[in-house]
């Protein structure tokens, strides 16, 4: 019998699927993908300082996966408003800088324990800015954005929803042989199917995914920019996920995220090392335009992020405030940063760096 697209799915079948998941494509397919986030994985611990990643991939991410659920704001404005008071920013810039802290707190708290349904209701609460619950109440539904038109009603009920989570949760850290690629895909599937908030789903749902690949020992931060292939094939991304539903046509679905984590892999991978050239030529000309000022210290604080303030300069104990401020101008006349003021406050800007981050063809 076909679904109906108006009705509650509430017979969405537990996992794991019946369906086979590793097929031979499946399993070409995750051979390339995990040798890319290996090479990740490599060029990220090689990087001198850590958190010029670990600032700025997150960022992009919620950039981007705000998008997806059509939430726009701009690069710029998010790493300027990532050093200044984010409550001057406009309501989408605000909502995508708590995607980022979100994850970032998720990342933190799997740490002490495993991912789990209280982790997705940490996170969608923190992307919302309000306690949010697992749905008690019907009226959800997916419509097409264009028509209008009723294309997915999620399962009701919060009994059953907290039931297709306990299973959800248990297949996210079954002990089987399945691949851990494989795994995260048919989980994400599940999670947007179960669809347990009444807003915020989506993005929930990409932060689960980086978790897993961090819970599972592939990725030490949550570095992977995976949003920016589901925006750059959003349509798709919608198409294969009702398959699944309507069909389940599992392997288009596995494959289409395959290919999100083979590209964004090796597109954040020539991204790393086109900072590391960017570093070591603003390293150079630091050291011939004020060599008085050089330090390799003073040029780490300067890609910690595209934005830097005097207070970074003082809180990594470079200098104290009167000598940052002092710094930074000498940066700023020797055209390496770029001052703007901002209200009350005075932001140096990393152009260079700014520019990498936001030009798709700064890098390989």
């Amino acid at each position: 019998m076909p679904l109906d697209p108006a009705k509650p799915y509430n017979d969405l079948p537990d996992l794991p699927p019946a369906a086979q998941l590793e097929t031979k494509p499946v399993l070409k397919a995750c051979i390339e993908a995990r040798a890319a986030l290996a090479a990740l994985q490599q060029a990220a611990r090689l990087i001198p300082n850590p958190a010029v990643l670990i600032n700025t991939m997150p960022l992009l991410e919620a950039q981007a996966s705000s998008e997806i659920e059509n939430i726009a704001t701009t690069t710029d404005a998010l790493f300027r408003y990532a050093q200044l008071d984010e409550r001057a920013a406009d309501p989408a810039t605000r909502e995508a800088l708590r995607n980022r802290t979100a994850l970032n707190s998720a990342f933190h708290s799997i740490k002490a324990r495993p991912l789990s349904t209280a982790t997705a209701v940490e996170i969608c609460t923190g992307i919302k800015n309000v306690q949010m619950e697992i749905r008690r109440i019907p009226g959800t539904a997916l419509a097409n954005n264009k028509t209008g038109k009723v294309i997915y009603t999620p399962p009701v009920g919060e009994s059953l929803l907290r039931d297709k989570l306990a299973n959800w949760e248990k297949f996210v850290h079954g002990e089987d042989n399945l691949d851990p690629l494989v795994r995260m895909a048919v989980s994400h599937y599940q999670f947007e199917a179960i669809h347990p908030f009444t807003d915020g789903n989506g993005r929930t749902g990409r932060i689960l995914n980086l978790l897993m690949l961090v819970e599972r020992g592939l990725l030490d931060e949550p570095i992977l920019y995976l949003s920016k292939y589901i925006i750059e094939n959003r349509p798709a991304y919608y198409r294969l996920l009702l398959d699944v539903t309507v069909s389940a046509a599992w392997e288009p679905w596995i494959l289409y995220m395959l290919a999100a984590v083979l590209d964004t892999a090796r597109w954040t991978q020539a991204r790393i090392a086109a900072i590391k050239e960017l570093m070591q030529v603003t390293a150079d000309n630091v050291r011939s335009k004020a060599p008085k000022i050089y330090s390799r210290e003073l040029v780490d604080v300067l890609f910690n992020q595209p934005y830097c303030r005097i207070e970074n300069l003082v809180d990594a104990r470079i200098a104290k405030r009167e000598t940052a401020s002092r710094y930074l101008k000498v940066l700023a006349a020797a055209e390496l940063l770029r001052e703007e003021k901002i209200g009350r406050e005075k932001l140096f800007v990393n152009a260079s760096f700014l520019d990498l981050l936001v030009n798709e063809e700064a890098s390989g």
